[in-house]
């Protein structure tokens, strides 16, 4: 009897066994068949967007008002239809033809990039973070680097009112990356989303976390799309992070290193952060997305691709594991880092860190000539204005208001050449001088009378106003006859933030 029930359980798991293979091999056929679409999609997407071009030229050559460079549109159903299978997993878009195509655009469409960035946005109860990664994306890119990436701000949410108010916010604060084009703003229709009333519950999760983890798949799928045919490499960024320095030069860097091929190359261990995709393979990612949106969290529906893309199911979990590891290949040292606290998710609160991101380079310090240091504003602990001169730490202060002033006194004058100023750092990257000039006062103010000297605007107590911040940096050289006794940053209105001044230059003459 015991032999007889043994064979029963051997018969009982050969046919599981069977059941799984015949799955898999379904599931496999299927995503053959997707990968096989994936150049004819990649061609839809990039008529559709020459469409979108087109439209926008149209309109521009046909407007009497060339002041306003960024671009509203509702194109919507303006746009053929290109994307049908789409419409086999969100069978409710049959209705809604276009809702696969933005409500908004804001900028200017650029394509060609090497690199496009993908931003999703929710309205958060507590805090948000948008504007900061936004700061630390920027900090310190080169003109080149800009011109030849795109960041895609996709604001996931349906509420007119909010979407503009995002909008806004964004365009105030980096008017010149909207009109250059290295900025763009989107938002879906509200048809995009089907009925999330009535979702099937899955992992333990509550309601809630099911219809949020649900519209996030979505939300990830409509943005791949999107940003598919705009450039070679697609990275996948959050709304609460911030960047190294040298982010962009490290991850063409690190793609050019690899010599076998690779599906996902990581640049943060967390989450769905710094995950960088081959643009051609959005389409068949998107679709395994759309084939399960409703069961998983995204970055689990990910791991199950690369299962079924290289995962043989007759080895051990160790032979798969190893066979992900050469298509999803991890860069160390992160170069992102997770700062949010308070979750998209209601009420979520997530203190997560990449151990792998390490510290921070909060200031660089120069050597300056000897000087006393002034300011009216009020220092934050220890961050003085002396130790972000002498090199030792960053200068911090509380909001700045009109009239408020920072200070370098020569000992002696000296022939200064070029200065440098740079506020805001990579953990606080809002924290810049806004509305600020760079003033400086000679030696001898008999010589404001020169023609040299006259071409600059000259303030009531005798100082030369020789330049500005811009972007939270000020910087260039001194073309003056004679030898400077001061250096001044003025600032000239309220300021909303705290100011971070993380690096102080001037090069001197003979010094």
């Amino acid at each position: 009897m015991l032999t007889s029930l043994k064979r029963s359980y051997v018969l009982i798991a050969d046919n599981d066994l069977a059941m799984y293979r015949s799955q898999f091999l379904e599931l496999r056929q299927r995503l053959l068949y997707a990968e096989k679409e994936n150049n004819k999609r990649s061609h839809e997407l990039s008529s559709a967007l020459d469409e979108i071009k087109r439209i926008v030229a149209k309109r521009m050559n046909s407007t009497t008002n060339h002041t306003d460079d960024e671009k509203v549109l509702n194109l919507t159903r303006k746009l053929p239809l290109h994307l049908t299978n789409i419409y086999y997993y969100l069978p409710h878009l049959r209705e809604y033809e276009d809702a696969i195509f933005p409500n908004v655009i804001v900028g200017q469409q650029r394509t060609g990039v090497s690199l496009v960035m993908g931003i999703p946005t929710v309205k958060r109860e507590k805090q948000s973070y948008l504007m900061t990664t936004l700061h630390s994306l920027f900090y310190e890119l080169s003109e080149e680097q800009k011109n030849d990436c795109v960041i895609i701000i996709f604001v996931a949410e349906v509420n007119e009112e909010y979407v503009n108010s995002v909008a806004e916010s964004v365009k105030s604060s980096f008017p010149k990356e909207i009109q250059s084009g290295v900025l763009e703003i989107i938002s879906p229709p509200a048809s995009y989303y089907p009925d999330f009333s009535n979702l099937r519950k899955t992992l333990g999760d509550s309601e809630d976390r099911v219809r949020w983890r649900t519209k996030q798949n979505l939300d990830y799928s409509f943005l791949m799309l999107y940003a598919q045919p705009k450039g070679t490499f697609y990275l996948q960024l959050e709304d609460d992070i911030i960047a190294k320095p040298d982010y962009i030069q490290s991850i063409k860097k690190f793609a050019a290193e690899q010599s076998q091929e690779w599906m996902i190359l990581e640049f943060s261990q967390l989450g769905f952060i710094g995950k960088l995709f081959k643009s051609e393979d959005l389409p068949l990612i998107v679709e395994f997305f759309l084939m399960f949106y409703e069961d998983k969290p995204i970055d689990w529906l990910l791991d199950h691709l690369l299962w079924v893309k290289v995962c043989n199911p007759e080895k051990d979990a160790a032979h798969c594991e190893k066979e992900k590891a050469k298509i999803r290949i991890r860069a160390k040292p992160s170069l992102f880092q997770h700062m949010g606290i308070h979750s998209s998710l209601s009420g979520k609160i997530q203190n997560l860190k990449d151990k792998d991101f390490g510290s921070n380079v909060l200031y660089k310090a120069h050597n300056n000539p000897p000087a006393k240091v002034y300011t009216s504003l009020k220092v934050y602990q220890q961050y003085t204005l002396e130790k972000i001169y002498e090199g030792k730490d960053y200068f911090w202060a509380s909001a700045p208001v009109a009239g408020d002033y920072i200070r370098f006194t020569f000992l002696k004058p000296l022939k200064v050449e070029k200065y440098f100023f740079r506020s805001g750092n990579i953990e606080h990257p809002g924290d810049i001088l806004h509305n600020t000039t760079v003033e400086v006062l000679l030696a001898d103010v008999s010589l404001l009378f020169l023609p040299a000297t006259q071409r600059y605007f000259t303030t009531k107590d005798g100082y030369l106003k020789i330049g500005a911040f811009v972007n939270g940096i000020a910087e260039g050289s001194i073309n003056l006859p004679k030898k400077i006794q001061a250096i001044r940053l003025s600032v000239n209105s309220d300021s909303p933030v705290w100011v971070i001044l993380n690096e102080v230059s001037m090069l001197i003459k003979g010094f």
